[in-house]
């Protein structure tokens, strides 16, 4: 009505408003809306809306379900690798303390080792001393022995000579026979 009025005070005065067998326009509006909501309720309309959205519902359900499935899945492979580091940092923890003990035998061994090294070298030195001592002396009494029989020949021929060897030859050679 208000905007019944509102062309009413547009028009002209004094001219008549259009009607039609005495009905006037929205008269006219009012009866296309009922010959719509009437069309659309024959043609079963909210039927075909109902079901439209009831497999849109359906739609979003299954994509509800699937990603709760998904969601289900992701915990799992989570949780399983969760374990699986967990079991990693457990290996890596045995593999450390593994490799801790291995490197303080290896370490132990390598000071028996280097012990028993040095007691053979020193054995070995003391054996090349004793040896070079043996040698040593034995070098002194073949000198020492040596420098006494060429003292004693230079002291035998200065004080005997020929006669006096061949003395002592027969004499030797006379005691060979006695024995």
């Amino acid at each position: 009505m208000a905007r019944h009025a509102a062309m009413t005070e547009q028009a002209a005065p004094g001219t008549p408003e259009p009607s039609v067998f005495g009905l006037d326009a929205p008269w006219f509006v009012a009866a296309a809306m009922l010959a719509v909501v009437a069309i659309i309720i024959w043609k079963k309309v909210p039927g075909a809306i109902g079901r439209l959205l009831d497999r849109q519902i359906d739609s979003i359900r299954t994509r509800i379900a699937e990603a709760a499935r998904l969601r289900s899945e992701a915990e799992a492979l989570r949780d399983e690798y969760q374990a699986k580091a967990a079991a990693a940092d457990a290996e890596r923890q045995t593999l450390l303390e593994r490799a801790g003990h291995e490197a303080e035998a290896i370490v132990e061994q390598a000071r028996t080792n280097t012990a028993a090294l040095i007691e053979r070298r020193q054995r070995m030195a003391e054996a090349k001393i004793t040896a070079a001592e043996r040698h040593a002396i034995d070098e002194v009494r073949a000198h020492a022995a040596s420098v006494a029989a060429a003292a004693a020949a230079t002291l035998i021929a200065e004080e005997l000579g020929c006669e006096a060897d061949r003395l002592m030859i027969d004499k030797t050679i006379a005691e060979l026979g006695k024995t």
